[in-house]
C-alpha cells in the first residue's frame, strides 16, 4: 500500500528553509500561507505541488456545504492532529483526488525506518505493558528518543528535526493508532471510507460527496494483509472460516470486513462508517432543507405526546441522523431505551439505557444476544420511550406490543413509501397482523435526491399519519401530512387544518376541546417560529445546546 499522488513528486527540489526567501510567500494567498507558516509538512508540500498546472490552491479554515458548489475544487483545509487535506482537481473527470498531508508525506524515511523498528524489539515488552493508548504513545516515544537525536550522541542514529517529527507521527499512527486511515478517521467531514479490493480507497466526503483517496493497495495481497492487521487490531480476526466482521471502532465508527475471493470475487475489502462526536441538530438539518420549521414543531408536538412515529427510507437515505436530530424533542424527564446491532443512535438525555446486540459463541463472545431478547428486556424497565435502531425481524413483533402497552416507540426501517412499508411489516419475517398497524402513528419517508445547483442531497420526501385498518376491505388508510415538492425544493403542509394526528390525536393529549381542535394549528404555527428565532435570531445549532434550550423552556412553559 502506498500514497500515490496525482502529479510527480521530486524530493529533491525540497532545499527552502521557509525563511524571508521562501518562494511561497509571494505565490500563496495571505490564508494559505499563513497556514503553512504553522506546518513545515504542508510548506514541504506546496513547495511540490505544481501550481502551474492546476493553479494556486485556496485555504478554508473551516469547510461548509458553501464550498460543495464550486465549479472546480482545488483548495486546502485543516483537520486534526495538525493535519491538513488537499482537494486536488481532477479535471479528466471523474473523482477529485483526496490527498492527506502528513508529516512523513514529503521525508524519506526509508533508509532510518528499519533501523528504528530493529531497535524498538528491545522495547516490546515495556510498550506492550502499557495498558491505555495514553501509555503506549508515552513509551513509544521514549523508545524513540532513546534511540534517535538531532545532534550527535553514541549509540544513537542521527535524524533531522523534521526526520524526528515525521517518525514520532508515523509511528505512532502504525503501532497505536489506525494506521493508513488515521487521517481519515481525524477528519468530520468524512462520511464513509471504502475498499472495494486492490485500488484506490475511496470517500464519501459529507461537503465534496464522493472523492478518490490518494492511498493505494497495489496487490491483492497488500489488501488482505491490511484487512487482517485491522480484524486483530479491533480484536474481531477474520478468518477463511469466519471471513466477514462486523464490529465497532474506539470512536464509535462502524466498520465491516470482508476477507479473500470465497465470498468476494475481487478479493478482501472493507467499509467504514464514520461516527460524528456531535449529532447533526434539527437547526442543521433545516440548514440543509432536509425538512423546514413547520415540519420540526409538527415532529416536536408527536415526539412530545408520546407518539409512535418510523423513519424511512433507502440506505444512505440520512435515516439514522435525522432520527438522532429529532431526540432532542422527547420530553427531557422521560426515561428512553435503545437497542441496535451498532451503536449509532445518540441521545441527548441522561436518563437513557443504551443496549447492544451480542453476537454468538464463535465469534467469541459469549451467548448470542439479539434486538428480540433486549426488546423484551426493555418491556421491563419501564422506559417512556423505546428507540429501536432498525426494525428487520421478530423485533418488530415485540415493538407493536410495546406501542400497544403504552410504550412511545420509535424506530429507523428500510422502505421507500408507506405502502412498501406496510408490506414488510406484515409480511414475512416480520409478520405484524394487520390490526396492529394503526399502532404506527407516524411515518417519515426520506431519500437522497437531486437538485438542480445542489446535486444530490437528503429530504424529507413525506410525513404520513397512519389512520387505520379496514378488516373488510383489508386495506390501510394514511393521510400524507408533508410532501416535499421537486419542482421548488420546498414542502407543501397538506394536513394543514385537516391534519388526523393534530385533531385526533395531539389536540386531546393537549387539553383542547372538541369543539375548538383547530387551535392547535395556531400553536403550531407558534411553535414553528419559536424554532426559527432560536435558530435565526440566537444562532441555536449544537445538538446539546438545542436540547437544552428547549428543555428549559419546556420547564419555563414557554412551549
Amino acid at each position: 500500500m502506498a500514497s500515490t499522488l496525482p502529479f510527480e513528486m521530486d524530493l529533491r527540489k525540497l532545499g527552502c528553509k521557509h525563511g524571508a526567501g521562501c518562494i511561497l510567500k509571494s505565490t500563496l494567498p495571505k490564508a494559505l500561507r499563513e497556514a503553512c507558516e504553522t506546518s513545515d509538512s504542508l510548506s514541504d508540500y506546496m513547495h511540490l505541488v505544481p501550481m502551474d498546472k492546476i493553479g494556486v490552491p485556496e485555504y478554508y479554515p473551516k469547510i461548509s456545504r458553501d464550498q460543495s458548489y464550486l465549479d472546480r475544487r482545488n483548495l486546502v483545509y485543516p483537520t486534526e492532529n495538525g493535519l491538513f487535506v488537499h482537494i486536488y482537481p481532477n479535471d479528466k473527470g471523474g473523482r477529485d483526488i483526496y490527498i492527506p498531508v502528513e508529516p512523513h508525506l514529503t521525508i524519506d524515511l526509508s533508509n532510518i525506518l528499519p533501523q528504528i523498528e530493529a531497535i524498538l524489539l528491545d522495547w516490546v515488552e515495556e510498550i506492550g505493558a502499557a495498558e491505555t493508548d495514553e501509555e503506549k504513545t508515552k513509551a513509544l516515544l521514549k523508545a524513540i528518543n532513546a534511540s534517535v537525536s538531532i545532534k550527535p550522541e553514541p549509540k544513537k542514529i542521527r535524524v533531522t528535526p523534521r526526520e524526528l517529527e515525521s517518525l514520532k507521527y508515523l509511528l505512532i499512527r502504525d503501532k497505536i493508532g489506525f494506521g493508513l486511515l488515521a487521517p481519515f478517521l481525524l477528519d468530520k467531514h468524512i462520511e464513509d471510507i471504502s475498499c472495494s479490493g486492490m485500488g484506490h480507497i475511496f470517500i464519501e466526503h459529507k461537503v465534496f460527496k464522493s472523492v478518490e483517496a490518494s492511498i493505494e493497495f497495489k496487490t491483492e495481497d497488500e489488501v488482505d494483509q491490511f484487512v487482517i492487521w485491522m480484524g486483530e487490531w479491533i480484536k474481531r480476526p477474520v478468518t477463511v472460516r469466519n471471513p466477514i466482521v462486523d464490529a465497532v471502532l474506539p470512536d464509535g465508527s462502524r466498520i465491516n470486513i470482508v476477507y479473500g475471493t470465497d465470498v468476494s470475487k475481487r478479493g478482501s475489502n472493507f467499509t467504514i462508517r464514520k461516527f460524528a462526536d456531535v449529532p447533526t441538530s434539527v437547526m442543521q438539518l433545516v440548514d440543509f432543507g432536509t425538512m423546514d420549521y413547520m415540519m420540526a414543531a409538527y415532529l416536536s408536538f408527536v415526539l412530545e405526546e408520546g407518539l409512535n412515529m418510523f423513519v424511512a427510507g433507502a440506505t444512505a437515505s440520512g435515516k439514522t441522523t435525522t432520527m438522532n436530530a429529532i431526540t432532542t424533542f422527547i420530553l427531557p424527564e422521560k426515561k428512553i431505551v435503545s437497542i441496535e446491532d451498532t451503536p449509532e443512535l445518540q441521545v441527548p438525555h441522561q436518563n437513557w439505557i443504551r443496549e447492544t446486540t451480542r453476537g454468538s459463541a464463535k465469534d467469541n463472545t459469549g451467548a448470542e444476544v439479539g434486538m428480540f431478547d433486549l426488546l423484551k428486556a426493555a418491556l421491563r424497565q419501564r422506559p417512556d420511550r423505546i428507540i429501536v435502531g432498525e426494525i428487520r425481524g421478530e423485533e418488530g413483533a415485540i415493538a407493536f406490543q410495546a406501542m400497544q402497552t403504552g410504550h412511545g416507540v420509535m424506530s429507523t426501517f428500510h422502505a421507500a413509501s408507506v405502502e412498501k412499508l406496510i408490506q414488510r411489516l406484515t409480511g414475512d419475517p416480520i409478520n405484524i397482523p394487520k390490526a396492529y398497524i394503526d399502532n404506527l402513528d407516524l411515518v417519515l419517508i426520506q431519500a437522497a435526491v437531486k437538485v438542480a445547483g445542489k446535486g444530490t442531497v437528503r429530504r424529507v420526501t413525506s410525513i404520513n399519519e397512519i389512520v387505520g385498518y379496514d378488516p373488510t376491505s383489508e386495506s390501510f388508510s394514511f393521510i400524507e401530512s408533508f410532501r416535499w415538492n421537486p419542482a421548488t425544493d420546498t414542502f407543501d403542509f397538506l394536513g394543514f387544518m385537516n391534519s388526523y394526528i393534530m385533531e385526533e390525536k395531539i389536540a386531546p393529549k393537549r387539553g383542547i376541546p372538541p369543539f375548538k381542535r383547530k387551535v392547535v394549528y395556531t400553536e403550531l404555527k407558534r411553535r414553528a417560529k419559536i424554532l426559527q428565532r432560536l435558530h435565526v435570531d440566537r444562532k441555536l445549532k449544537d445538538f446539546y445546546e438545542v436540547f437544552n434550550v428547549l428543555a428549559e423552556a419546556q420547564r419555563q412553559k414557554l412551549l
